[in-house]
């Protein structure tokens, strides 16, 4: 296992490294994780996957024949996609009248979508392969909500997306 990067969190709080290493070790950890995202309630990216490490795993899916490899582009097509099915399956349990909705799997041919939810609306989702163990996905998606969930706080949100906006301004610029 690699250790954490740490560029681009100079500067940061001390919760805010701890979820960034929280993230980096679920992908690290967790074979068949493609790419992973933590969005707002309002749909906002607030933390990713490292795109080298989603490049990596693209690159051995694609090596193996893999047609499809997820998402197109970037992280934020995770997250619109994460947010469109929170809402959607928030919308369905109220109308069913079950209560919050805890997590949604989406089973593909060739992938795996996961979404759980972290706590104010926030949620966590992740884009597995084909050959990723669902399993095992969903039980280190609930350490990492179970982990983050309580630091998550609006104050933290409004660093997080900071901080990604900060650091997609100064990638540009390159």
């Amino acid at each position: 296992m690699t250790a954490p990067s740490t560029f681009g969190l100079i500067g940061l709080s001390s919760e805010a490294r701890n979820l960034h290493w929280l993230l980096t070790n679920l992908v690290e950890e967790v074979p068949g994780i493609l790419s992973v995202a933590v969005v707002s309630s309002d749909g906002l990216l607030l933390l990713s996957s490292d795109d080298h490490r989603n490049k990596e795993a693209r690159d051995a899916l694609q090596a193996r024949g893999t047609k499809r490899t997820g998402p197109r582009g970037s992280a934020a097509d995770l997250a619109t996609i994460v947010s469109g099915i929170g809402s959607l399956t928030v919308g369905a349990a109220k109308l069913m009248d079950f209560g919050g909705v805890r997590h949604t799997m989406v089973a593909m041919d060739e992938g795996s979508l996961f979404v759980m939810s972290i706590s104010d609306g926030s949620l966590l989702g992740v884009h597995g392969s084909a050959e990723c163990d669902m399993s095992v996905v969903a039980y280190h998606m609930a350490l990492f909500v179970g982990r983050a969930g309580h630091v998550l706080t609006p104050e933290l949100r409004s660093e997080l997306r900071k901080s990604l906006e900060d650091s997609q301004t100064t990638g540009s610029a390159r």
